[in-house]
């Protein structure tokens, strides 16, 4: 109706599409606000509104070769032109919401080949630039610029925004014309680090993260500060600039409120796309947060909320498990929208809760319970890191003696020997056949504090045999507590051995529980937060500020930094916050992000790097004779072998890449954007680390190459690897439940008598409970889901990236090198002597094939840390 009143008074000019003489025709794609919020109907009448009265979106290219002299010899402004048919329902549709328009600018011979445009939006609300292309522009032919940009009402800007062509520069190849601009571009994306950041504000800052606790909401809710200390060590995270809370905690940055969390401050480019947001943030995770957790709490210490037997936990995925019955509950289900019901709640009029079958139960609904598929999921599960060769025995301990006195393993020989196939414990060590899960160090300085509240759980180490087959087999558990009475008095330490039959074989089954819950904690809150969600975000954040859009080393970076932000802001919020959902689910509960500190004090940028981290851990060793340099020690290791080809074709790719632009190691030492990003993000991103020698000097091109892999190996593989096996292998929380919630049975008391009448009760009384469970697969349900908007390693959103076609040309390369490693995997998975591969439960190793469908798959390597 509002197009059809402004053309009935403005005219329908349908000669637009016919170019007029000295008239030099561009293509628009955009998103209109609107479109990506169907309620905004007052944008969409305001924005009308505007065109009618003249307040228009206007284009003004930028010279390249002409300088203003009026204007500090910026390059030359051409008259603006505007853009055309904003109300026409006729406009181009090119994809889902995009609409495609023209504009017409004049030629002016002076501004001679454009190499930027300058944009001013009149209208009342912002829109999404996608592209701007120039059609036979006299003397060069067709130019492109990617902009994949937010623009808001020019009003909300200090100064216009400006977006340049797909041509690549280095700071010193840039046209003398645009440097101005490109500095100017840098500075607006700093800021000035004042006051509190607002949705149209484009600014990349640091902070604290001050933002986990919330002493307003009271003192069981404060949290310490990360960062900025040495006794809380940690990265950076993007500043928000809100004002600090109200209690006078100075330090303790204020939280919005929880029905707004959704609103974060993140920069506006950095927000999730309309289709991820429909997909599940905007209703699944949010009712989680706003629903169930209120739900959880009153009802988390009840009788009924516990499983009685393995099939009430198979009924999550089988028929459905009907809610505890309760007025709170009954109110929540009956109020909520139809949206919600649906996505999270599944319910079925019966408030039945159904969840889809985890992957480790669909061809068996016990093979999780054999030692083979738990010492499997160390190599081929969802936290394949941590594993590592056995290199002395006993395994001794690296805390502090003064503090913590003698934490060394009490395995003795006998414990195991009789199990080594014939070997003795010395020469399965120099064979290198003996391998650990440990669990001691890293929770035992918190262990005490995290067992004061209704956790009950042990450090935890695990020795391991690899078999002749190449699988392993669990020889001993060391479960152990500090001492009653202190730390100084040392550890409380007992061992489990397998068995399987009578009471016996129940408590080593509880055994095999306490270390997959010490591995679920580890893995969330360091494998997967920490060393791919924290340590990214300030290269995220550097990258924005020290190097501009036509940087080489930003164009090789950006797109593996595609929604990270974004979903660390949600996290601070709704997940690893004070009482939050990671701290309701997981065993370190208040205590797990301050541990998570503490194992930021030894993270090492250079080892992250695949092939370190392997070495580090004892699991390779160099070997000339291996195409890659580099022999496994496990040969059916899939996550090292399939991660390795990962790796490598990165590293090929970003070689090619780095070489174009770099000739010389002269020209990395020389490139004052490059030295600046490097700087900051030792200095400032990742400050309290700043000191550590091993941080490269970035003064070669080797320096830049290894560290550019290492950054896309994190972002892409890494974080596929440990995130997107969530659900297929966590999805069923016996397998790897993340709460023990009593300790060992002990003969003679009333809990082994139960564990000898009823095992399978007394397992599920141990784990987590139902509403915890509940929402823990509720959350990695949705985490382990690619947004149908997903772009893969080896893909990149725009074709036109670069105008550069040898970069082009390279990147296909890298593309179909990724697929041969597709073809590779499914034919290891198919290979029946790699037993690693497929396992008892019948469960094929696939978190490190890159492309995926979108949904719940258990494959794909997404660019970046998105989800």
């Amino acid at each position: 109706m509002l197009s059809h009143l402004i053309h009935a008074v403005a005219g329908d000019d349908k000669g637009n599409e016919e170019m007029r003489p000295g008239k030099m025709k561009a293509t628009v794609v955009l998103m209109k606000k609107n479109v990506l919020d169907f309620n905004d109907f007052h944008a969409s009448f305001l924005d009308g509104f505007h065109e009618l009265l003249g307040k228009r979106v206007s284009f003004q290219l930028i010279s390249t070769e002409s300088g203003d002299a009026t204007n500090g010899m910026q390059g030359k402004l051409g008259k603006p032109a505007y853009l055309e048919d904003w109300n026409s329902s006729e406009s181009s549709v090119v994809a889902c919401g995009e609409s495609k328009f023209s504009v017409n600018f004049d030629f002016d011979e002076e501004i001679g080949k454009p190499g930027a445009v300058l944009i001013k939006n009149h209208h009342h609300s912002e829109f999404y630039l996608k592209t701007v292309t120039l059609e036979h522009v006299p003397g060069h032919g067709r130019i492109h610029f990617v902009c994949n940009s937010w623009v808001y009402p020019d009003e909300r800007y200090q100064k216009p925004r400006v977006f340049f062509t797909n041509k690549t520069y280095l700071p010193q190849e840039m046209p003398e014309p645009l440097r101005k601009y490109r500095e100017e571009e840098m500075k607006a994306l700093r800021g000035n680090g004042q006051g509190e950041l607002q949705e149209w504000d484009r600014v990349y800052d640091y902070a604290y993260y001050n933002d986990l606790g919330d002493p307003d909401k009271g003192h069981e809710y404060a949290r310490p500060v990360l960062g900025g200390s040495t006794e809380y060590p940690y990265p950076r995270r993007g500043r928000t600039g809100r004002p600090p809370s109200k209690t006078g905690e100075d330090p303790t940055e204020s939280r919005i409120p929880l029905l707004m969390s959704l609103n974060i401050y993140v920069p506006r480019d950095e927000r999730f796309g309309h289709l991820k947001m429909s997909d599940f943030l905007a209703y699944a995770l949010k009712s989680i947060v706003q629903f169930i957790i209120p739900e959880l709490q009153d009802l988390t210490n009840k009788t009924q909320n516990e499983f009685d037997s393995f099939e009430d936990v198979l009924k999550f995925y089988y028929g459905g498990v009907k809610l505890p019955s309760g007025p709170l509950l009954d109110n929540i289900v009956n109020n909520l929208p139809l949206e919600i019901l649906k996505e999270v709640f599944r319910t079925d009029g019966e408030q039945l809760l159904k969840f889809p079958v985890p992957q480790v139960i669909q061809d068996s609904k016990t093979a999780w319970r054999t030692d083979e598929e738990f010492a499997r999921e160390m190599l081929a599960g969802v936290n394949p890191v941590i594993i590592r060769l056995l290199e002395e025995f006993p395994p001794t301990s690296k805390l502090n003696p003064e503090v913590y006195s003698n934490q060394n393993s009490a395995i003795t020989k006998e414990h195991i020997e009789h199990n080594l196939e014939g070997l003795t414990i010395e020469e399965a060590l120099r064979a290198n056949r003996l391998f650990i899960l440990d669990h001691h160090d890293s929770l035992m300085p918190y262990l005490r504090r995290i067992n004061s509240t209704t956790t009950k759980t042990y450090a935890s180490r695990t020795i391991l045999l690899l078999h002749n087959d190449g699988t392993l087999k669990p020889l001993a558990i060391e479960l152990s507590l500090p001492h009653l009475s202190g730390d100084q008095l040392g550890t409380v330490s007992k061992v489990y051995t397998p068995a399987e039959h009578g009471v016996e074989g129940s408590i080593w089954q509880l055994a095999k529980a306490y270390v997959a819950v010490n591995d679920s904690g580890v893995h969330q809150i360091i494998s997967h937060w920490l060393n791919t969600h924290a340590t990214m975000e300030p290269f995220v954040i550097a990258t924005n500020r020290q190097l501009s859009v036509v940087h080489p080393i930003h164009k090789l970076l950006h797109p593996h930094f595609r929604d990270t932000m974004n979903i660390n802001a949600f996290a601070r919020q709704i997940l690893i916050n004070g009482g939050g959902i990671l701290e309701l689910t997981v065993f370190p509960a208040k205590y797990a992000m301050e541990m998570s500190s503490l194992i930021y004090k030894s993270w090492n940028f250079v080892d992250q790097a695949l092939p370190m981290e392997l070495k580090k851990r004892g699991v390779a060793v160099d070997d000339d004779s291996s195409p890659n340099g580099l022999r496994l020690l496990i040969k059916d290791y899939p996550y090292a072998v399939d991660g390795l080809e990962i790796w490598f074709a990165i590293k090929k790719w970003v070689t090619d890449y780095c070489s174009f632009y770099y000739k010389t190691d002269e020209m990395v030492r020389q490139d004052p954007e490059l030295q600046a990003w490097w700087k900051e993000l030792r200095e400032e991103g990742h400050g309290d680390k700043k000191d550590e020698p091993w941080w490269s000097k970035m003064q070669t091109r080797k320096e830049l190459i290894d560290s550019c892999t290492t950054i896309i190996w994190i972002a892409s593989a890494l974080h596929a690897a440990i995130n997107f096996g969530q659900y297929p292998y966590a999805g069923y929380l016996p397998n790897r439940p993340s709460i023990s919630r009593r300790f060992m049975p002990e003969e003679g008391t009333q809990e082994y008598e139960e564990l000898e009448s009823n095992p399978d009760k007394v397992f599920l009384k141990t784990i987590t409970a139902q509403l915890q469970t509940f929402l823990g697969i509720s959350l990695i349900e949705i985490l382990s889901r690619h947004s149908s908007d997903e772009v893969y390693l080896g893909q990149r959103d725009s074709k036109e990236w670069t105008s550069d076609e040898t970069p082009i040309a390279e990147f296909h390369e890298f593309g179909e090198r990724l697929s041969r490693i597709e073809e590779r995997i499914v034919e290891m998975n198919n290979d029946k002597q790699l037993k690693n591969r497929v396992g008892p439960v019948n469960m094929p190793y696939t978190l490190l094939y890159p492309t995926s469908e979108g949904g719940l798959t258990g494959k794909g390597i997404p660019n970046s840390v998105s989800i």
